[in-house]
């Protein structure tokens, strides 16, 4: 009987740990399965510029797991039962369906957090998933000359948004709301060239202020201000889907798993995180930052776990590290920002077109990553047809064109 490998999730840590699957494990001996609520990869790094106006080509996930003998079901998780190894599924056509796991990779990311102030949920726009980034575009494109557009949260999120908007749209006053200084996690040298990139683009910055609601068209500040916000942009923290905590895995306060070096879940071991989801300790001690990067390595540490116990292969160990950060400050100016191994900037960072270069050609890196999970294999005749006990129009299948004959290293 095939082992079923269930993946909930295809962003940059499911869509990588799936198709790597796919890659070394024989389709004779693993049934591989990925849930997601979108029939595209998308790249969230990327979502500022979707919001700021720009066409970014998406792919989609069927070709991309063409080949491979992936399963992909379109559907939205609604419930995870590790007792009965089932996962709960809504297909856009309105049924739900129950699939059964062996082995289940949780990978359903983060979203913005619209809960922690008043008014954010009702009124506020983020960038953390394509349709908000969409709806935020959309108001956007209808705001006059001179409507302002309030970004609230300085971290990497929010000073990409403020500044792409601010370059895409000059028609626009921007105003960027910091709760403390300025790029307080950058270097002296980087947080000078920050600032000076804000000055450029006319970005009005509030330093050392928090914010206490959200209106229709204001926001209110702890001090007392009344900031008029035509587009209100928040992007002053992350979520995630409270369905681990649901599912009485083990989860951190805010609702992350806790897994051990190999990315297992310590409470239920037949269930393996990545990405936001996941509260994995890095090599220096410190708990992983939601990232793209920390996708990248809590992937692939849990793919060679995976792979490792169903092949009964030694298990190899992924460097957990967090190098630094790349943040793009519009299309032709950004920041390199290396960090040491507690987490701190160093005093050197790059600057300027060409840092903005190294950080679009990172994103092509990760995109290509993903979109290529057969690369180390023999080119094959790529073709769609309907997986077998899922239903109807949520379902696809990527299917090689003759089963392998054992799994691949």
């Amino acid at each position: 009987m095939k082992h079923r490998i269930v993946v909930l999730g295809a962003g940059y840590a499911g869509t990588y740990v799936a198709g790597n699957l796919a890659r070394r494990l024989a389709p004779a001996d693993a049934e591989i399965t990925v849930v997601n609520a979108e029939p595209d990869f998308v790249e969230r790094l990327r979502l500022h510029q979707v919001a700021a106006g720009q066409e970014i080509e998406t792919q989609k996930l069927a070709d991309i797991f063409a080949g491979t003998g992936i399963r992909l079901y379109l559907a939205r998780v609604t419930t995870v039962d590790p007792e009965r190894q089932v996962v709960t599924v809504a297909g856009a056509d309105g049924g739900t369906d129950e699939l059964g796991y062996d082995t289940l990779l949780y990978a359903l990311g983060s979203h913005g957090d619209d809960r922690s102030v008043p008014g954010v949920a009702e009124h506020a726009f983020d960038v953390a998933a394509r349709p908000s980034a969409l709806r935020l575009r959309e108001r956007l494109d209808g705001l006059r000359e001179g409507g302002n557009v309030v970004v609230v949260g300085d971290g990497l999120t929010g000073i990409e948004t403020a500044t792409e908007i601010a370059e895409s749209r000059p028609a626009l006053s921007v105003t960027l709301v910091a709760r403390g200084e300025l790029g307080a996690q950058l270097s002296t040298g980087a947080r000078g060239h920050l600032r000076r990139a804000c000055d450029r683009l006319g970005i009005t910055v509030l330093e050392h202020t928090s914010v206490e609601a959200v209106e229709a068209t204001r926001v209110l500040c702890a001090d007392g201000a009344a900031l008029a916000a035509d587009a209100t942009v928040w992007t002053a923290g992350f979520a995630v889907n409270p369905i681990a905590a649901a599912a009485g895995l083990e989860v951190t306060e805010n609702g992350r798993i806790v897994v051990d070096r190999t990315m297992r879940s310590l409470s239920h071991p037949n269930v393996y995180a990545a990405g936001d989801s996941v509260h994995a300790i890095g090599d220096n001690g410190l708990p992983l930052p939601m990232s793209c990067a920390t996708a990248g390595y809590t992937g692939m540490q849990a793919m060679k776990a995976i792979v490792g116990r169903l092949t009964g292969s030694k298990i190899g160990h992924v460097k957990l590290d967090y190098p630094g950060n790349h943040i793009s400050l519009g299309r032709q100016d950004g920041i390199l920002q290396m960090v040491d191994h507690e987490g701190r900037a160093k005093p050197k960072h790059m600057g300027g077109r060409k840092a903005a270069r190294i950080k679009a050609g990172i994103l092509r890196m990760s995109l290509w990553t993903n979109s290529h999970p057969t690369f180390c294999l023999p080119k094959r005749k790529r073709h769609l047809a309907t997986a077998p006990g899922l239903s109807g129009a949520n379902a696809v299948a990527s299917a090689p064109d003759a089963p392998a004959d054992k799994a691949v290293a």
